[in-house]
């Protein structure tokens, strides 16, 4: 393609600019070719002439088309170079907020220097099995590659973190390995997780330390390995240092800190455990003032402390052990200061008990004058003898640095090894995955050692690093099949050898060290010979013999010599070394240990692999002359050792690289520095890696993705049939260089800047057509507009014609109306003055005649009032004389009452001595009891005749209240004769009345009227228009005050309506909540319950070891065992001891009801302790005397007892024979087999029934006597009470004395005592039945009183409403009477209630009995004796078979309750039962079997089928609980049984809806509320375990068919992609669309339907499914830059209203699932309304109401156009959003939750199903249940 046909007019390029490294520009007019300069616009408005190089001739870089700009991708960029990276990067960073860009494999990561809500657990969650390329880039999705790609490949990973100090790689590799950590968790319960994350406090505090870069610089490299078993959980970790930064130890730069333990040690020194460490002022000592910057703003070093020791222990360093850590670093800093003093130029002294040396010795455990002497001197050895020198005062401060950095280094390798150890598991290691953090390529003014080795390590990756990504491009053109061209890339193995190779930098350094006169210069003039001319990667400084330069891949740098050879070779003395191994202190020496010994367990592992430590340092040996310091190795080559290592370990796994930026070097936060940037984009292998995939074929497009992008290039007549053959027809008629594109397999390669040659291709035909479309449209327009104005004028002249007519005729009519108006005006003139003449006259007259009026009116009125008076006065005085006179007459009765009422207690009294003396002489009268026994009989007799004397008294009593009506009318009628008696009354009251005025008339003119008269009129006048005013006044008032009344009742109601709804919105918040809160709590207890249960299966397998062979098992044998029991402190004691003895077939689940039982007796009993401690003082006077009143009470009542149990042996004895007897007879009827013997009328069958019929007879005789023994013994026992009189005394000696001599006189003696025990207790009857007669009769008189009370009231109300006039008087009759029937009418009630109850009651109870009675008849027809039959002729007769009632129930045996629950819930079928069978049959029939268990009452049976229903129903949904039919079908179930238990609880509330034949089904002895609550907590973790199923099943579609399938085809268009290319927007087959998702919820829905769900808990359930549906759309919706845009608006906009449409269907909009979706529909809104003006950002803020301020914010910055006519968001519009939402208080989370339940509830359903017409099929297998 010739460049004129890219660099056209408005062409944008980009030029070099020396400020902000490149500059876009636009081409003012087209390029030829030969042309020198260009003329190009400036985006700041200027013009420049642009000149192109001559030798070159390049021309600038061609930008990219906007729509390409902010790819998450850079290679998706059409044109691939440097200032399209960096543009791109600043773009996502400055106005996307996007901190993370891919470049191809490559993740780069710019620092924000601020904290972003992106790393919570729910951004986990979301990245979490998603593919790299489907999600936008993140730190998580490139863990989420190397987890999956270690689990799919079998092969171990690493992940690289690199990058310049500050660029965040700490952090990255922190959440790395924290995503690790949350996805995979841990194979043990010892959260190994947890260990690996605490490691990162403690490797920062002792390696990480303040630059001027960064607050928290790591000054070292890590590389972290990961182990992860065969299920791919984490099992321990191990980790591997490289190069510490020692120096930093004892010197700081300006600005910089030491390590941050030091500080931290310093901020701690208060603690009263680091007393003895002598601590201080972090500025008190050398070692960490000499920076000058002891404080890191927002940082405490006292809590960070905290945090290291809280990891240690973590970690299992002991407390000892972390003591000895900040024991040896106090020391080093008390070593630090340390000071010396010259004493000449060659040696120097430390004053004498210098202070700091002295707690350095103290601390370490050494001798202070050994340590002082070595610091000033050392050991010089030769071949003969050894010298001991002194050294100068700057050697003793070296030599004083070189120790504090060897003791420092020495405790870092050993924390790192106990980290190790803590790291290390027995658990074989499967696969790891490596997490190296380490320093990127570094350049400073003054570049030392530390440098040099860094950079070394970083050409070493490089190298790794370019081969695989050559390697990778290489596997990509095979697969696709195209021809392989050899790319050109930078190989950095010449700079790698000049370093490492023979002779080499490394080499050389060695070599030198190893010289006794070695020095840097001579070093480095060995370079300079060596190297200098001879390699074209090193360079000699111009001004410099001590400096050489290296060309390095990312840039020359020039290194210092000096320093180079003490670095390498790391020497302190030996001396020193001795004297701390010498030390008493334990740890110090452990320090010092050999290298071998050092080693941490965890270096080998059990694969085989190379062990993960440092490479141990071994001396060799030699001869004993020899010193360590000549065999040691320097530190070069360790570190060339342990970068071989880790060269070796990379190159084994698979990598995954991420590049760290640092976008400015201020830390401020979201600003980006071109030049910093680009610096770091070059030294990091980012460009290189551009520069890789520019060489070939970087743009890569499916045949699918390249057809509906560029469908509009294409004529029809083009597109064929085979997508892959119409894209090669097109793109060999649009791009004529074959060379620029190459066809693959799946795959079309297009070299660079070919795609933005095709979008400048379509952008332009997309153009063409809009100019068509408008042309066609803007001509319908106008011609529209001139037939519109064409019709307008000639309606205009119609309206000003008829206008002008019409102005004419009102002209005519005007002048008419003006002479008629004349006439009229002079007519009303006249008559107006007559009126007001007329009325001035009216109005004079009635003044005067209202005047003279209210004069006469007024006397009128002073005389009525003053009669009144009189009236009440007399009236007064007459009702005081009358209560007096009752008050006198009431006391005297009552004293006389009082007389009489003393007389008849005397005789009371009299005639109860009498009584008593009575008893005394007839005790022991035996001769007696016959006639006892008869006044028994008459006392039965008397009180039947009392009842019916009590039912003649109900009649009389509605007979007087007959008569009392009649006595009422007969009132009225008196009452109205009464009324004409106070008409005399009152005529008689008048003439008294106008006697007293004329009295007070003579009275009153006697007065001086003449002298108020002039008074009077005045003040009256002045009192009227004072009155006016001030009626004027108040009405003004009462009409503010009433304005003011409804605004503030408008106000009040307005208020109190909104605080009621808020209150009531709170309420229900605070109800979901706390459900929400119980279900969770819930939830959680199942999950404990399944671990629990897991722990137990695995320590029954580890008990039970089976032995070889092979064992038969019942393949039922572990279905009946129950897995989930209700776990207990009670279960666990109890079952696990026999559990390994008994068989399983004798294993129980706990009983659930004995659980619950117990939890609500041990609530009984503390709550009855505390009573009982209350009442122990009050009763221990009473304890005695109790006592010997029992000891008495037992043996009365074991005789009652006795007497009873001989009766009832007895009737047993009876019984027993004629159950023999029937059962003989039953025998004999079998053993003959000839019909015509037990046919009806044969003489057996005659006999046969006549015995029947005496045994029946015989057997009602006995429950009668059966029924008034046990009557009798409740009457017993409350007869037997203890007396406190001496007779009752006497009376129980005498009984016991004769129970005595029973037991010593046999059958005589039990004679007596049995007579002795009929005459007590008829004797007790007797008593009852007379107190039951008194009661009665107190009753009666209690009656007959409120009778005579009744009607003294009525006599009073009569007589006062006698007073009354005579309306009142009727009122207050009526009122009166109405209140009395009122109370009666509510008595009645009462006792029809109470009637009511009674009759339930005898009804259960009849009911009971009768079938027992019916049990025991049967036992007694199959106990006929075969003897009693007689042959007679039979006479056949014909009995008609009555049709058997139902009552319900379902009745099985004891032992076939396993095999009910077997074949009703472990091997049921639901898909069966739901399609051929009545909606939740299981759950009836396990309730009509409850039903038959309450009715025997048996608490046991009831006991044990709800515990193994709730135990089945919970090992059936553990052993099917992914699928969704059975779930859905034991909820249904569930709820139902739940339904039924209160249906037919018995409660009032639940039994609303029953019909009568339901009520009588109710339970009759159980209340099964306890039950009802578990089964409630069932329900819910079936609905819990429902939702998690069909979660499982909708999560793969949710993505696909609601936001990459493209439902509207055409309107979205696929943008280029990258190499992490997403799925494609295009449904391919096998890719889910919404027809999908659709189709799964009418599977779901059809499903729940089928069972029988309740329509209610069927609508929680779709809520939850929308739910889930709108928040993990909306969740990938946030995180997917590329969906985010206006055509995809419109696609979600359309989907969710199929969704609303299924709803509709469904007849489920009332569900609150479409109000779940509301976020989404208003993201989908937002994606598609204007953003550009104010009007528009108000207009998003009202809109957006369910979406939070981040996720807005979090839109706008995503949203992407998709064609170049779109618009992105500017960034002022998003910050007028913020600034506009900051005031809403919402939650800072990001995305939803997509694992949030709602709280569910089951309402109540009654079902309307008859139990007793349920069938049981065939099909069930339970054919041994029987119907009842």
């Amino acid at each position: 393609m010739a460049a004129s046909e890219l660099y056209t007019k408005f062409a944008r390029v980009w030029i070099p600019d020396p400020e902000e490294v490149w500059k876009s520009a636009e081409l003012l007019k087209d390029y030829k070719p030969g042309d020198k300069v260009l003329l190009l616009h400036l985006e700041e408005g200027k013009d420049l002439e642009y000149r192109l190089d001559p030798k070159t001739g390049e021309l600038p870089h061609l930008r990219n088309p906007d729509i390409l700009v902010g790819e998450n991708d850079l290679t998706a960029l059409s044109y691939l170079h440097e200032p399209a990276v960096l543009h791109n990067l600043r773009v996502r960073f400055i106005d996307s907020k996007l901190i993370y860009t891919y470049c191809g494999i490559v993740l780069v990561a710019i620092n924000p220097y601020e904290q972003l809500p992106i790393y919570g657990e729910d951004i986990i969650n979301a990245y979490s099995g998603q593919n790299m390329g489907d999600m936008d880039p993140h730190i998580f999705a490139v863990a989420e590659e190397a987890y999956k790609q270690m689990a799919r490949d079998e092969r171990n990973q690493s992940i690289i973190v690199s990058g310049e100090s500050g660029a965040g790689k700490t952090v990255s590799a922190k959440y790395a390995m924290r995503y690790f950590a949350t996805v995979s968790g841990s194979a043990s319960e010892a959260n190994v997780e947890e260990k690996v994350l605490a490691s990162n406090p403690i490797m920062e505090s002792i390696g990480n330390a303040k630059t001027t870069r960064n607050d928290n610089s790591s000054r070292f490299g890590k590389y972290i390995e990961i182990g992860f078993d065969k299920r791919y959980r984490i099992i321990g970790a191990n980790m591997r240092t490289y190069l510490l930064e020692k120096s930093r130890v004892v010197f700081q730069a300006e600005e910089e800190r030491n390590y941050h333990i030091f500080y931290q040690l310093c901020a701690s020194a208060k603690l009263p455990e680091f007393k003895m460490l002598r601590l201080g002022n972090a500025d008190s000592f050398h070692y960490t003032k000499q920076g000058g910057s002891p404080m890191i703003e927002g940082v405490d070093d006292a809590k960070e402390m905290a945090h290291t020791r809280q990891a240690c222990t973590l970690l299992g360093i002991s407390e000892s052990y972390q003591m000895g850590i900040f024991r040896i670093l106090a020391g080093i800093l008390h070593l630090g200061n340390v000071v010396f003093a010259s004493r000449d130029s060659d040696s120097c002294t430390i004053p004498p008990k210098h202070e700091p040396l002295t707690i350095f010795c103290d601390l370490m455990g050494v001798d202070y004058e050994e340590m002082c002497h070595w610091l000033c001197h050392r050991k010089l050895a030769t071949a003969t003898e050894t010298y001991i020198k002194p050294i100068s005062k700057l050697q003793a401060t070296n030599a004083r640095d070189a120790l504090a950095k060897h003791i420092y280094a020495k405790l870092f390798n050993w924390i790192v090894d106990h980290v190790n150890q803590a790291l290390h598991s027995a658990v074989k290691q499967h696969s790891f995955i490596g997490v190296l953090d380490i320093y990127g390529f570094e350049t400073f003014e003054i570049n030392s050692f530390e440098q040099f080795c860094i950079n070394y390590a970083n050409e070493k990756l490089q190298q790794q690093f370019n081969m695989h990504v050559f390697k990778l491009e290489q596997e990509e053109y095979m697969k696709e099949q195209i021809p392989w061209t050899l790319i050109d890339f930078y190989d950095n193995q010449p700079c790698i050898n000049l370093i490492e190779s023979k002779l080499g930098i490394l080499d050389l350094l060695d070599e030198e060290c190893k010289m006794p006169k070695g020095t840097d210069d001579t070093w480095a003039q060995k370079l300079y010979n060596t190297h200098l001319n001879k390699c074209a990667l090193f360079e000699k400084p111009r001004m410099s013999n001590k400096a050489f330069i290296i060309k390095h891949f990312a840039d020359k740098v020039e290194y210092q010599c000096e320093g180079f050879l003490e670095k390498n070779k790391d020497t302190v003395f030996e001396e020193q070394i001795k004297v701390l191994k010498s030390s008493k202190f334990k740890m110090l020496p452990e320090l010092f240990q050999d290298d071998e010994k050092a080693i941490s367990p965890t270096s080998a592992t059990s694969s085989g692999r190379t062990p993960l430590t440092r490479v141990p340092v071994k001396p060799t040996k030699g001869r004993p002359g020899q010193t360590a310091k000549e065999h040691k190795k320097t530190v070069g080559h360790q570190f060339r050792n342990s970068l071989h290592l880790l060269m070796e370990t990379l190159n084994a796994t698979t990598p995954h690289y991420v590049r760290c930026i640092k976008p400015n070097d201020f830390k401020f936060p979201f600003t980006f520095d071109e030049k910093r940037a680009v610096q770091q984009l070059r030294a990091c292998g980012v460009l290189e890696t551009i520069r890789i995939s520019a060489a070939g074929f970087p743009s890569r497009w499916t045949y699918q993705e390249f057809f509906s992008r560029y469908r509009v290039l294409m004529k029809q007549k083009d597109v064929l049939g085979d997508r892959k053959q119409t894209c090669k027809n097109v793109l060999e008629k649009l791009i004529l260089d074959k060379d620029k594109y190459q066809f693959g397999k799946t795959k079309i390669f297009f070299r660079a800047g070919q795609v933005a040659y095709l979008e400048k291709l379509r952008a332009d035909k997309l153009r063409a057509a809009c100019i068509r479309i408008q042309k066609t449209i803007r001509g319908w327009l106008l011609r529209k507009r001139y037939l519109c104005m064409q019709r307008a004028a000639i309606t205009v002249q119609r309206y000003v014609r008829g206008y002008q007519a019409r102005c004419y005729a009102k002209f005519l009519r005007r002048t008419k109306a003006a002479t008629t108006i004349q006439k009229y005006w002079r007519m009303y003139v006249v008559r107006r003055r007559y009126k007001i003449r007329r009325a001035a006259t009216i109005v004079i007259q009635s003044y005067l005649r209202g005047y003279l009026t209210r004069n006469r009116y007024r006397k009128i009125l002073c005389e009525h009032k003053a009669v009144i008076i009189q009236k009440r006065v007399r009236g007064w005085l007459a009702r005081t004389r009358y209560k007096r006179t009752m008050k006198a007459i009431i006391y005297l009765q009552c004293c006389f009452r009082r007389m009489m009422a003393k007389r008849e207690l005397k005789k009371l009294k009299i005639e109860a001595r009498s009584v008593e003396r009575y008893k005394k002489l007839h005790i022991g009268m035996e001769n007696k009891i016959m006639q006892l026994q008869r006044k028994v009989d008459e006392q039965n007799k008397d009180y039947k005749c009392l009842m019916e004397k009590l039912t003649n008294l109900e009649g009389v009593y509605n007979s007087e209240t007959e008569k009392l009506r009649n006595d009422v009318e007969r009132l009225q009628l008196s009452e109205e004769e009464a009324k004409v008696a106070t008409g005399r009354v009152l005529s008689l009251q008048e003439e008294i009345a106008k006697l007293r005025k004329d009295l007070e008339r003579t009275r009153s003119e006697k007065k001086s009227i003449e002298e108020r008269a002039d008074k009077y009129k005045q003040e009256t006048d002045q009192l009227v228009s004072n009155l006016k005013e001030e009626n004027t006044l108040l009405k003004q008032e009462k009409e503010t005050l009433n304005h003011r009344i409804v605004e503030q009742a408008k106000e009040m109601t307005e208020t109190m309506e909104r605080k009621l709804v808020e209150e009531t919105k709170q309420l229900e918040l605070d109800l979901n909540d706390e459900r929400l809160r119980y279900q969770n709590l819930l939830n959680e207890f199942s999950r404990l319950e399944e671990r629990y249960d897991d722990l137990k299966e695995e320590m029954t397998l580890m008990l039970n070891v089976p032995k070889p062979g092979h064992k038969r098992t019942d393949s039922t044998h572990s279905s009946n065992e129950s897995e989930y029991t209700f776990s207990s402190e009670f279960a666990e004691t109890e079952d696990i001891a026999p559990r390994t003895e008994e068989p399983i077939e004798k294993k129980v689940p706990l009983d659930m009801s004995l659980f619950l039982k117990l939890q609500k007796r041990v609530t009984e009993l503390e709550q009855e302790k505390q009573l009982m401690q209350d009442e122990l003082d009050r009763k221990e006077e009473q304890v005695l005397r109790s006592k010997a009143k029992e000891e008495e009470r037992p043996q009365i009542r074991g005789a009652a007892l006795e007497y009873e149990s001989l009766k009832r042996q007895e009737l047993e004895s009876e019984n027993k024979k004629l159950k023999n007897e029937l059962n003989e007879l039953r025998k004999a009827l079998s053993e003959k087999s000839a019909p015509e013997v037990t046919a009806p009328g044969a003489p057996a069958y005659r006999v046969l029934m006549e015995q029947l019929t005496s045994v029946s007879e015989e057997l009602d005789v006995r429950k009668e006597e059966v029924l008034i023994l046990r009557s009798q013994l409740v009457s017993q026992k409350e007869a037997i009470q203890p007396k406190d009189d001496k007779n009752t005394m006497t009376d129980s000696t005498i009984l016991l004395e004769d129970v005595q001599k029973m037991k010593d006189k046999g059958e005589i003696a039990q004679a007596y005592i049995g007579l002795k025990e009929t005459n007590r207790l008829l004797e007790s009857q007797l008593q009852s039945q007379k107190r039951s007669h008194e009661n009665e009769a107190e009753a009666l008189r209690g009656e007959i009183q409120s009778l005579k009370e009744e009607n003294n009231r009525q006599q009073q109300l009569l007589a006062q409403n006698l007073q009354l006039p005579p309306e009142a008087r009727i009122e207050a009759s009526l009122q009166h009477e109405i209140t009395r029937l009122t109370n009666e009418n509510l008595d009645l009630m009462e006792q029809l209630e109470k009637q009511d109850k009674t009759v339930r009651k005898l009804k259960k109870q009849l009911k009971v009995f009768a079938k027992k009675i019916g049990e025991l008849e049967v036992g007694q027809m199959e106990n006929i004796s075969p003897g009693q039959i007689i042959d007679e002729p039979i006479r056949p007769v014909n009995i008609p078979r009555k049709e058997k009632d139902f009552q319900g129930m379902l009745e099985y045996k004891r032992e076939d309750e396993q095999k009910l629950v077997k074949n009703l819930i472990l091997e049921l079928k639901p898909r069966g039962v739901a399609v051929n069978l009545i909606p939740g049959l299981p759950a009836y029939i396990l309730f009509m079997c409850v039903r038959h268990a309450d009715y025997l009452n048996d608490d046991q049976k009831v006991r044990s089928l709800l515990t193994s229903t709730i135990n089945s129903i919970k090992k059936v949904l553990k052993k099917r609980g992914d699928d969704f039919e059975t779930v859905s079908f034991w909820l249904s179930n569930t709820c139902r049984f739940l339904h039924c238990l209160k249906q037919y609880s018995g409660e009032e509330g639940f039994m609303k809806h029953n019909t009568s034949r339901q009520n009588e089904h109710c339970l009759t002895n159980f209340d099964l509320a306890e039950y009802r609550q578990v089964l409630s907590d069932l329900a819910i973790q079936i609905y819990q375990q429902l939702v998690r199923v069909l979660e499982n099943i909708l999560q793969p579609m949710i993505v696909s068919g609601m936001l990459e399938h493209e439902t509207i085809q055409g309107v979205s268009g696929v943008k280029p992609t990258g190499l992490r290319k997403r799925t494609s927007s295009i449904a391919d087959e096998g890719t889910y669309t919404l027809d999908s998702i659709l189709r799964q919820l009418n599977s779901f829905h059809s499903v729940m339907c089928q069972h029988g769900m309740d329509p209610e808990l069927i609508k929680q359930v779709v809520k939850q499914m929308f739910y889930i549906v709108g928040a993990i759309t909306l969740n990938n919706l946030l995180l997917r830059k590329d969906m985010c845009s206006w055509s995809k608006g419109m696609q979600i906009r359309y989907n969710v209203s199929q969704l609303e449409e299924w709803l509709r269907d469904k007849n489920l909009m009332n569900s609150g699932a479409k109000e779940t979706l509301e976020p989404l529909i208003q993201a989908a809104q937002l994606l598609q309304v204007k953003k550009k003006t104010d009007d528009d950002a108000e207009a998003i803020c009202s809109m957006c109401n369910a979406l939070t301020t981040a996720q807005i914010v979090k839109v706008l910055n995503l949203y992407t156009p998709v064609n170049e006519f779109e618009e992105r968001v500017s960034v002022s519009f998003i910050r007028t959003i913020q600034m506009r939402l900051r005031d809403r208080k919402d939650s800072p989370q990001l995305l939803m939750d997509a694992k949030h339940i709602f709280p569910v509830t089951f309402p109540f359903n009654p079902s309307s199903l008859a139990l007793e017409t349920i069938q049981i099929p065939a099909s069930l297998g339970l054919g041994f249940i029987a119907r009842v």
